[in-house]
């Protein structure tokens, strides 16, 4: 008989080692050595610092983007988010530790054959306690703890978005007020061209053709001053919405800066380190990881429920006839009881259980391994686009100057009688286009960098 307790305690160790054990597939993450499209940048660990947009050198951008930090609404959420994962890691580790309650009682019967009442008071606080003895209270502080570290990767995405979102809605600012003040000027100096163009006519120096295809040209740098305008009121819309505030407060932002966007560009040395590096840098990548985490423990807990649990009750307290007589040592009582309970048939509830919490954790291991191929896809699309900009804002600072001087040439041909009119129109047409366009090609490099800081995983991690 002595043998028994053995026995218990042998398959007790040997259930709780089982439950130890839970074999889940790991991830298989494709790992390359180094970006396909990275060959011109350097491959050093990526050292983008926490404050990852003050590498273009603008004051006003540095000031919106930390405004944005300290008002924006959904980086408060993201951060109650956290202080509520912590308070939710309390809870969960208060369920298995012991619970104690208190409770006072008074009865009172009435015995019919001695037509007297009998009164009894009890003060008996008791407490009980689950052990958790195959593993639950691991599993689930480990599911809480990585949901602290969802919380706080999550809010770290919703920053670095932010960031993103204000850098790139300010520098479209400066590109429609770069593009408003091109029409402006253009617009200008074709009301002065049709000024001339009709007073040469009255001299019969110039045809009604001439003076009407002149007004054209005037009506067509007219027509886009509006449509910039609302562009740029519906930036500063967007900008306010970011930085939660009202838009009358950034209402002037970007009208000294505007001419910044071409005359201080040029190319920036970005660290892109390895496509390795975004595992670990990533919000989103890392919010995935922690997920996996979450399913993991989860299965964990399902595991636990289909074996014993072992519960201990204890109340101690007073109970007597007289409540004066509650804190004599006479009527002090105490109990203690101890519970074996294993699940034996619940129609393949538990089992069932358990293997839905391993889809569950097949699905977010994909889930994970999706986010890393998104990483690099990310990577290698802002690499891309920066790379074929460079060549491409060459050739159009180069088309600009060349179309600028067309211009200025064909107008002193055409005043000399040595040009059609036609020649100036396609002249001042082509410079007015490539203007625009090049100053929409650098405002997109800018948004290109900021695309790649962003991919990269900005400054998190760090």
């Amino acid at each position: 008989m002595r043998r028994i307790p053995y026995i218990l305690y042998i398959v007790t160790v040997a259930m709780m080692v089982v439950s130890c054990n839970i074999h889940l597939a790991k991830p298989r993450l494709l790992m390359q050595e180094e970006y396909l499209f990275g060959k011109d940048f350097s491959h050093d660990s990526t050292v983008l610092g926490g404050d990852w947009w003050r590498m273009f050198g603008d004051t006003t951008l540095n000031r919106l983007v930390e405004r944005a930090i300290a008002q924006n609404k959904n980086i408060e959420i993201a951060a109650s988010r956290i202080e509520e994962a912590r308070h939710s890691l309390i809870v969960t580790r208060s369920q298995y530790l012991p619970s104690i309650s208190g409770a006072i009682s008074v009865e009172e019967k009435y015995d019919s054959a001695t037509r007297n009442i009998a009164q009894s008071y009890k003060i008996l606080p008791q407490a009980s306690w689950e052990l958790p003895l195959f593993g639950s209270l691991r599993y689930a502080t480990k599911g809480a703890k990585a949901a602290i570290n969802y919380q706080k990767w999550q809010y770290q995405g919703v920053r670095l978005a932010l960031e993103a979102e204000v850098a790139t809605a300010y520098f479209t600012l400066l590109q429609y007020r770069q593009d408003l003040a091109i029409s402006r000027r253009s617009s200008q100096l074709r009301r002065e061209m049709v000024t001339l163009i009709d007073s040469l006519y009255n001299y019969g120096y110039a045809s009604g053709v001439n003076l009407d295809q002149a007004r054209s040209l005037l009506y067509t740098a007219e027509a886009d001053i509006p449509l910039y305008e609302k562009a740029i009121a519906q930036t500063l819309l967007s900008l306010a919405t970011l930085m939660g505030d009202t838009p009358e407060t950034f209402m002037n932002i970007g009208i000294e800066e505007s001419n910044a966007i071409t005359n201080s560009y040029h190319p920036f040395d970005i660290a892109i380190g390895v496509p390795s590096d975004v595992l670990h840098r990533r919000p989103d990548v890392m919010a995935a990881y922690y997920t996996l985490q979450q399913s993991a423990a989860a299965v964990g807990l399902a595991r636990s429920a289909r074996l014993p649990s072992v519960t201990i009750s204890v109340s101690a307290g007073s109970a007597t006839g007289k409540i004066r007589q509650l804190f004599d040592s006479e009527g002090w009582v105490a109990d203690m009881a101890a519970s074996l309970m294993q699940p034996i048939f619940n129609f393949g509830g538990l089992r069932r259980g358990e293997l839905a919490a391993r889809e569950v954790y097949m699905q977010n291991l994909f889930a994970y391994e999706q986010s890393y191929l998104e990483a690099l896809s990310d990577v290698e699309s802002a690499l891309v686009a920066i790379t074929s900009s460079r060549e491409e804002l060459l050739r159009y600072a180069g088309l600009v100057e060349s179309n600028r001087n067309i211009a200025i040439k064909t107008y002193a041909l055409y005043r000399n009688g040595l040009s059609d009119y036609l020649d100036v129109i396609d002249a001042e047409r082509s410079l007015y286009s490539s203007q625009m366009q090049f100053e929409n090609l650098v405002a997109q490099q800018y948004i290109n960098y900021i695309n790649l800081c962003k991919a990269l995983g900005g400054g998190v991690g760090n």
